[in-house]
C-alpha cells in the first residue's frame, strides 16, 4: 500500500479494481481533495495506463472560495511540507484572512508557516498567533524535521509525485505552472516552463519540502 493511502486516505473507504492496466475507484472519501490524491497516486503506480475515479465525497463539499475552502487548502497544504506541522496548527479564516494558531519548534517554522498559508490562492491575509516552543528538548529527542527524515525512506515514489503534484496546484504562485512531475527513488524531476528564475526557485524549494523528496533536479525552462 502506498504512502498517501496509509497516511492520508487511511480513514477512507476506497475500492480499486484494476484490469489490463485500468483502474477503477469507487467508495467514499471525507474530503474533496482526498478524491484527486488517491487519482494521481494510483495514476503514477507502475503498469496503470488509466484511471476510471469515481470516488464520492461524504458530506457536503465547500464552495470555491469561500472561508471552509480555504482553510481545507492551508491545512492541506501544511500536511505535505515536512518543516511545518500540518497536525499541530489550527487553522481559521475570516472573510479570506486567515488566523493559525498551535505550537512551532522555532521561530523559523512559524514564520515559514505564515509564508506556506499565505501563498495558498485564495488567501487576503494571514494572522499568525502561534507559540513558539522555547522549553529545552530532552536529550536525544528528535526534532520534527528528523523525525519526518526517518519516516522518508517508506514514502514510494507514486505518493511523492501526487503530493508534488497537489503542492503545486494549491500554491499561488506556482499554481499556473504548466509542471510534468517525475519521481525516481526520491529524486524528482521537473520539467515545464516558468515566467522567472525566482518562479522557477520557489518551485523547486517547495517541492524541496514536500514529504519523501530527497532531491530536486528542475528541468524547467525560463520564458
Amino acid at each position: 500500500m502506498t504512502y498517501v493511502f496509509k497516511t492520508y486516505l487511511k480513514n477512507d473507504d476506497i475500492n480499486i479494481q484494476s484490469k489490463d492496466g485500468g483502474v477503477t475507484l469507487t467508495g467514499t472519501v471525507s474530503e474533496g481533495y482526498h478524491k484527486s490524491l488517491a487519482g494521481d497516486t494510483v495514476a503514477n503506480l507502475p503498469g496503470v495506463t488509466n484511471v476510471d475515479n469515481k470516488l464520492a465525497v461524504k458530506g457536503e463539499v465547500p464552495a470555491e472560495h469561500t472561508d471552509a475552502w480555504l482553510v481545507t487548502k492551508v491545512k492541506t497544504t501544511l500536511l505535505f511540507h515536512r518543516s511545518v506541522s500540518g497536525t499541530g496548527t489550527e487553522v481559521l479564516a475570516d472573510n479570506g484572512t486567515i488566523t493559525l494558531r498551535g505550537k512551532a519548534a522555532s521561530l523559523a517554522q512559524k514564520d515559514l508557516t505564515t509564508e506556506y498559508a499565505k501563498d495558498v490562492e485564495g488567501v487576503k491575509d494571514v494572522k499568525n498567533e502561534m507559540t513558539v516552543l522555547t522549553a529545552a528538548m530532552n536529550p536525544g529527542e528528535k526534532t520534527t524535521g528528523e523525525k519526518v527524515d526517518a519516516m522518508t525512506e517508506s514514502v514510494d515514489d507514486a505518493s511523492i509525485t501526487a503530493l508534488v503534484k497537489t503542492t503545486l496546484l494549491y500554491h499561488r504562485s506556482t499554481s499556473a505552472l504548466n509542471t510534468t512531475v517525475e519521481t525516481k527513488e526520491g529524486v524528482v524531476t521537473l520539467v515545464g516552463k516558468a515566467k522567472n528564475t525566482a518562479e522557477k526557485d520557489l518551485a523547486t524549494k517547495l517541492v524541496s519540502d514536500v514529504h519523501g523528496v530527497k532531491k530536486v533536479v528542475n528541468n524547467m525552462t525560463v520564458q
